[in-house]
């Protein structure tokens, strides 16, 4: 790896967002690295608050309207489009999503973690809450206190780095574009790969589930209404 390019796809909750880039710049880093976040039709006001902190705090920002007419979310534009951009830098590329708080070692923690283990697809970091409660979507790792797990389980693209090795293996042109999320599947062809995908227990990053869609929270809220919603109107597609 002779580089890290750190993405964060954003949709409006913009205070939120913007807490996670200016955690994502405090970081303490020793590679080359670069951000860029990816404005996914977010309002026009929201866009301009975005386009200003761009200026201020120094990230390159994307505005998917510029680039495509496909509504909300375009996660696999995002992630086809910084696949070639890895690949051509030999880059591995770190996704740290719009309602995560990264520490200022996470990120180095993570690339470390990766180089040291030649057979890495994705290290991931594992979620807390702010009082430092393993949160969603690892709820099944509480039982894990501490160190590296080799995960058979899926990893959550919350905060994880995908390796050049990962990179190389798949490409993300076979992803199924009737889905909205890929996080699943590009841990699972990670595996089939005969890479090996490891869950960071000891670098935590704080997750504030859905802040960028509020309407997720139905999960947990009104469970029926949720997935009424995921059926009727296709959303949320994994």
């Amino acid at each position: 790896m002779k580089k890290l390019h750190i993405i964060t796809p954003v949709k409006d909750s913009i205070d939120t967002a913007l807490d996670t880039a200016r955690a994502v710049l405090a970081s303490r880093l020793d590679m080359p690295f670069t951000y860029t976040v990816f404005n996914d039709f977010s309002t026009p006001d929201n866009t301009r608050r975005l386009e200003q902190a761009a200026r201020e705090m120094g990230f390159e920002l994307v505005n998917l309207s510029d680039l495509t007419d496909h509504p909300s979310p375009n996660y696999l534009l995002v992630l086809q489009t910084m696949q070639q951009r890895a690949l051509a830098d030999e880059a591995a590329l770190c996704i740290v999503e719009s309602d995560v708080v990264v520490r200022p070692d996470t990120l180095q923690g993570l690339w470390d973690g990766a180089l040291s283990r030649p057979d890495c697809g994705i290290a991931a970091s594992v979620t807390v809450d702010e009082e430092g409660r393993v949160n969603y979507p690892y709820l099944y790792a509480r039982r894990w206190q501490h160190g590296v797990v080799n995960n058979r389980r899926h990893c959550s693209f919350c905060c994880s780095l995908l390796t050049p090795r990962l990179l190389r293996a798949y490409s993300f042109g076979e992803l199924n574009p009737e889905k909205n999320w890929f996080d699943v599947t590009i841990s699972h062809e990670s595996l089939e790969c005969g890479l090996h995908n490891y869950l960071f227990v000891e670098l935590p990053v704080v997750h504030r589930p859905h802040q960028s869609r509020p309407w997720k929270q139905l999960k947990y809220t009104n469970p029926i209404k949720y997935y009424w919603l995921k059926l009727t109107r296709g959303l949320d597609k994994i």
